[in-house]
Formats: C-alpha cells, sequence, structure tokens
C-alpha cells in the first residue's frame, strides 16, 4: 500500500469518525431516555436546546423552540395512553410564540399528570411550557424567565411606554403601529398565562403572576429563581433525580480549543476527598 493510499484513508476515517461518535451519542441517550421511563412508567420528553456540533464540518447550530418542535412534541403526546403520565425535560432559551402555544395546550390537555425537569434554565417559552404542567421539578440554581413578547429586537412592553409618553402628533406611523401590535401582543400573552394558571392558583394571584410576566415588569433575560416563584405563588422543588443530569451529559456542547470551564468530573466527600 503506498503512502497516497493511507492518505486517503486517513481522511476518510476523519470524514466518517464524527458521525459515528454522533450515532453512538444518540445510541446511549435513547437508552437513557428508556430507563428513564421504565423506572417511572412515563413517557420521558426532552426538549433541549443548546449549542451541538452537526456534520463531520463541525458546524455549531444553535437552537430553539420551532414548528418542528412542536409537531414532534404534539405527536409524541398524541402516542401517550391518557392514563400514562409524561415527564418533560426542559432546557431551552425559548422560541416561537406559535410552536410554544401549541405545545402548552396540548401539556394542559393530556389526562395524566405531566411533570417538567429544569436542571439549568427554561427562559422565556421555555417558562410558558413548565407553567402549564401540573409540576415542576427544578434544580436549587436552575431558573426561568418572564414571557413578555418581543417584537423584532424590541420589547413590547417598551414600545408601548415609550409611545405613551409623547403626544400622538409627536410619533410617526410607523411607530404607532409597532405600538399597535405590541399592544395585541402583551395581551395575547397575558391571556394565555392567565388561561394556563386558572387551575392552579386563585384568580387574583393568576392575574398578579401573569402581569408581572408579561408586561416588562423585567427585562427579557431576568433569570427568576426558585425563591422567587415561591413567593409568587408557583409551586417548584429543588430535587431533580440524578438521571436527569446524567441525561444532560449526552447533549454537549461543541467540543472547543481550550475548554473554558474544567474541573475533575467526580463527587467529593465533605473531607474534600474525591470519590
Amino acid at each position: 500500500m503506498n503512502y497516497l493510499s493511507l492518505i486517503w484513508i486517513f481522511f476518510l476515517l476523519s470524514a466518517l469518525l464524527p458521525a459515528w461518535k454522533q450515532r453512538k451519542l444518540e445510541a446511549t441517550r435513547l437508552r437513557l431516555l428508556r430507563d428513564f421511563e421504565k423506572q417511572r412508567s412515563s413517557r420521558l420528553i426532552t426538549i433541549i436546546h443548546r449549542q451541538e456540533a452537526i456534520s463531520f464540518l463541525n458546524i455549531p447550530l444553535t437552537r430553539y423552540i420551532s414548528i418542528e418542535d412542536s409537531e414532534q412534541v404534539l405527536r409524541a403526546i398524541r402516542l401517550t395512553p391518557p392514563e400514562m403520565p409524561i415527564d418533560i425535560l426542559l432546557h431551552t432559551p425559548g422560541g416561537l410564540v406559535l410552536a410554544t402555544e401549541q405545545i402548552a395546550h396540548a401539556i394542559r390537555k393530556h389526562p395524566a399528570k405531566v411533570t417538567v425537569f429544569v436542571p439549568h434554565y427554561a427562559m422565556s417559552g421555555g417558562t410558558l411550557l413548565a407553567l402549564a404542567a401540573d409540576e415542576i421539578v427544578m434544580d436549587i440554581n436552575a431558573v426561568l424567565g418572564p414571557v413578555d413578547p418581543q417584537l423584532g429586537k424590541y420589547p413590547a412592553a417598551s414600545i408601548l411606554k415609550v409611545v405613551s409618553q409623547k403626544e400622538i402628533n409627536e410619533v410617526d406611523d410607523e411607530t404607532l403601529i409597532l405600538a399597535d401590535m405590541a399592544r395585541k401582543a402583551v395581551k395575547q400573552v397575558r391571556d394565555l398565562v392567565l388561561e394556563i394558571l386558572q387551575d392552579r392558583m386563585s384568580p387574583d394571584q393568576a392575574l398578579e403572576l401573569a402581569r408581572r410576566l408579561t408586561e416588562g415588569h423585567w427585562t427579557h433575560d431576568y433569570p427568576i429563581t426558585c425563591e422567587k416563584l415561591r413567593d409568587m405563588g408557583v409551586q417548584v422543588c429543588g430535587e431533580l433525580p440524578e438521571e436527569i443530569y446524567s441525561l444532560m451529559d449526552y447533549y454537549p456542547q461543541p467540543a472547543q480549543r481550550r475548554p473554558t470551564v474544567q474541573y475533575i468530573p467526580v463527587p467529593y466527600d465533605r473531607e474534600g476527598n474525591n470519590n
């Protein structure tokens, strides 16, 4: 065998190795999902959005809640018997309102218990999905976020605030149109949150929480902790099953030349010794 053949074999293996690793990773995920389902006698649905390398080019792709996601989640719920509980592993920055609303309605309509697990964060539309579930189980350091609608690069609530501080003849037609859209968007999302919360807390509590989440009290990326959620009447728990953390390990970020965070990945006892 000549050197040219060896070079071609090397390049071929280099091209195929990432695809083989990805298939192995996906197989491990499915095995862990099935083990978790057997343990809890439920269907587990993962909605995990993070950067992940794709193809042999190792291109990072950022994901969010999309129409394709809603189609898959709705199908998974439809294939679940009415008496079977559903568990949802949720890790997302949010996404499209249409897709999020479809999934939230499907969660609420499922007759058996729906539990959402949040190991790190579920922002924006992810918060809507969490609120639609019967139970929210969060890591003690995990966060949810506001669900105030955004129009392009501007928060709808901020558009309304700016317009309200000016005379009508000082505002151009395009901004007035944006303000009209913003008013409708805020009302639509607030009504959706109210609908989701109506069976889980008193009407006054539901209205107050819906307003705080949708009317621009915080910036869109503001982290709402477990303590703040409890203060607002949302029942959350801080003890996630260990299997959830293990499953998250198999949804890695794309490899970098130098890791930005590094540690010895074993638990330590109270004396500081690793097991």
